[in-house]
């Protein structure tokens, strides 16, 4: 017991004796600082740093989001996110089903195969689920399926030439009133013989190309020779294109208005040597000066 007395009092002395630290130059020895401590001090200032270091750990921990990154330390305010997410995936869920279901006997009935046991075919009534929905005309895939359907159309009056066209009216290119795509300098004119088959038109940069009558893109893209492209097709069986934009205004499907923004003009494809709008105006299949019908 005396020994352990003695060894516990030989180690307090020793944190209370004095040592001098001192920092020197390696090559010369020079003395660049001195300082004096002990054990005793420098336990001390280690413990303070640990403690400092621990409470700034647990105050990051406790009081930032960096909480949530701890494995098992889910907060309570995304569980309820995911309770909320869950419930809306399984109500559209079942709204899907819906759809599928009512899409589905309308294709059998289409088809001759709905019975109501009595040997007639009839159509099941509409789900509320499908019933509540105030956007279906507006809805992105209803939108997509007129577009194609329109596009189907605009296809095979091109394949198959004005014997196809839809439109009834018969007015001349001469009882039509052309809006300007844009106002400017006409710096090549119409040479079919030279396979240019429009006008170009310069114009300021950044200047709106708009569209010459209502109608609807059937193209909006980008082509090697002719960059920026966009085709629009209108009544009377008259197609025009807008070549060379630096950006397009329009995408395929679109219904636009004469006069409406479809592009910004530009210089793109390998066959523009400078900003300019390249149109063309087509009539029956055949490409027509648009400076006949067009003050540009």
């Amino acid at each position: 017991m005396e020994e352990k007395t003695g060894r516990l009092q030989k180690w307090r002395e020793n944190l209370k004796h004095t040592y001098r630290l001192v920092v020197m130059q390696d090559e010369t020895f020079e003395e660049v600082g001195s300082y004096k401590l002990n054990m005793l001090n420098l336990y001390l200032v280690l413990s303070t740093i640990l403690v400092v270091v621990a409470v700034l750990i647990f105050s990051l921990l406790a009081f930032t989001p960096l909480k949530k990154y701890i494995p098992g330390q889910l907060r309570t305010d995304n569980s309820k996110e995911t309770n909320a997410l869950r419930m809306e995936v399984d109500s559209l869920t079942q709204a899907l089903a819906d759809w599928d279901l009512y899409f589905n006997a309308q294709k059998n009935r289409m088809m001759d195969r709905v019975d109501d046991g009595q040997g007639t075919t009839s159509l099941p009534p509409i789900p509320d689920s499908v019933l509540n929905q105030q956007d279906i005309e507006g809805s992105e895939v209803d939108q997509q399926l007129r577009a194609e359907v329109e596009l189907e159309e605009i296809g095979e009056i091109l394949r198959d030439g004005p014997v196809r066209n839809p439109f009834e009216n018969k007015t001349r290119l001469e009882q039509l009133f052309f809006v300007a795509p844009v106002n400017g300098e006409i710096s090549a004119n119409f040479m079919p013989a030279n396979n240019h088959y429009g006008v170009d038109v310069l114009a300021p940069k950044n200047t709106a190309v708009k569209s010459a009558l209502d109608g609807y893109v059937f193209l909006s893209d980008w082509t090697l020779e002719t960059g920026n492209t966009i085709g629009i097709q209108h009544g009377n069986n008259i197609i025009t294109f807008y070549k060379h934009n630096s950006a397009l205004l329009q995408s395929v499907g679109s219904f636009v208005k004469a006069g409406e923004a479809i592009a910004i003009i530009g210089n793109t494809g390998t066959l523009s040597d400078g900003p300019h709008l390249h149109f063309e105006l087509w009539y029956n299949g055949i490409a027509v000066n648009p400076k006949d019908y067009i003050s540009f």
